[in-house]
């Protein structure tokens, strides 16, 4: 039986979606609880509902007998978008957050070195991304938390050591957390039966140690573990190897695109980009830059993917990567 699922219903799960908080999360849920039809077909969706709000409503409990805010793993994003590393023990994601940005973390050669989730910031020609490294997926020992911290990310990179003999189960275990956290792999069928709240977020899949293997053998029992159909990089943290190649992987995978504006008779500013997601309009532009501008548009000129440099455009024209746009209020 179909859920029959309303306008509302609707609009308060991309509410809850885009909710970065406890109190928005649990407010958006008991939304969709109110709102939900009552009959067969949602029951699974019903229960499935209750039971999140219910673990949301005892973190919050525990926050507040502790004498602390909800959201341990909380990390305020930066940036042109949010990446969150997950990985077992001492697969590297640390020492790749090193090499990727200018954060510091503490690096160890034994397990749980990281402890609490730390933000570096990667460049990526003219953007900054935000990388997110995280304790360690182990069984019986993953933090809580993390399930929402990957839900509430753009994207989520994998991190595995090829050389280690349980791959596959390293691999198995982070599919876990990102179904606990309602995420699964944009590019891969979802299983079957899953929740209607499931989402599909960009998985980069990362073997560390490249500068140990090169024949590649074990990148490549790494890649048979992940799944073809999942972006993959062999990379060394120490030596450099393959980081070229994943770095711009890191905003073209978010789906966004970076415009450029531009005054009427100057050159334009290339060195700070808005960014806006793919299929984003002059209108859209507008009205990042300000709403007053929006509201008063005319219309645009286009230097890039336009039919020619300086074309006329009106507020509904679709943008491209790396435009250059000239608002006419």
């Amino acid at each position: 039986m179909p859920a029959n699922l309303t306008t509302q219903y609707k609009d308060a799960e991309l509410r809850f979606r885009q909710a970065t908080d406890h109190d928005a999360k649990r407010e958006a849920l008991r939304e969709m609880l109110a709102l939900l039809p009552k009959h067969k077909g949602t029951e699974k969706l019903h229960a499935d509902l209750k039971k999140r709000l219910a673990k949301l409503e005892e973190e919050a409990g525990h926050a507040a007998r502790g004498g602390h805010r909800a959201d341990p793993g909380h990390v305020r994003r930066e940036g042109a978008g949010q990446w969150i590393l997950v990985g077992p023990p001492n697969a590297g994601k640390s020492s790749l957050l090193a090499a990727l940005t200018h954060a510091h973390p503490e690096i160890g050669e034994y397990p749980f070195t990281t402890r609490a989730p730390l933000p570096g910031m990667a460049a990526v020609e003219d953007v900054q991304v935000q990388l997110v490294d995280t304790p360690p997926v182990a069984a019986g020992h993953t933090e809580p938390y993390l399930p929402n911290l990957v839900q509430g990310a753009d994207g989520v990179i994998v991190v595995l050591d090829p050389t280690a003999d349980d791959v596959a189960q390293a691999f198995a275990a982070v599919l876990e957390v990102l179904s606990r956290g309602h995420v699964w792999p944009r590019g891969r069928a979802p299983p079957q039966g899953a929740s209607p709240l499931l989402v599909a977020r960009p998985v980069l899949v990362v073997a560390t140690r490249r500068d140990l293997d090169d024949g590649g053998t074990f990148a490549a029992l790494a890649r048979d573990a992940a799944g073809a159909e999942l972006p993959f990089f062999a990379v060394s943290a120490t030596r450099g190897d393959g980081l070229d190649a994943l770095r711009p992987e890191l905003f073209r995978a978010l789906g966004r695109i970076r415009v450029y504006t531009k005054e009427p008779g100057k050159k334009p500013d290339l060195g700070k980009p808005f960014v806006l997601p793919a299929g984003a309009t002059v209108h859209d532009l507008a009205a990042l830059v300000h709403h007053d501008v929006a509201a008063h548009l005319k219309f645009a000129r286009i230097w890039g993917h336009a039919r020619f440099e300086g074309q006329q455009v009106d507020r509904h024209h679709v943008l491209a990567d790396r435009d250059v746009v000239e608002l006419h209020a």
